[in-house]
């Protein structure tokens, strides 16, 4: 679980109703949010990794891709 907040008088104080009952014991990470985070890697970025990995496919799958999935004479 994570949770936002700030520090009131000593005290944190969350963004958000969190109903963690007094007295529970929690461990706080100070991060500098003024940071700006790195963007995550899209979706093509992370399965190009796996670009040509594939052994014994069509050369021209890219091309004929209807005719190789669907039978569609090829082009």
């Amino acid at each position: 679980m994570e949770l936002t907040g700030v520090i009131n008088n000593g005290a944190v104080v969350f963004d958000q109703p969190c109903g963690i009952p007094d007295g529970t014991k929690v461990t706080v990470r100070i991060g500098d949010l003024s940071k700006e985070q790195p963007a995550p890697a899209t979706l093509g970025k992370r399965l190009l990794k796996h670009a040509g990995t594939v052994a014994g496919l069509p050369e021209d799958l890219a091309e004929q891709h209807d005719h190789y999935l669907h039978g569609t004479p090829k082009r």
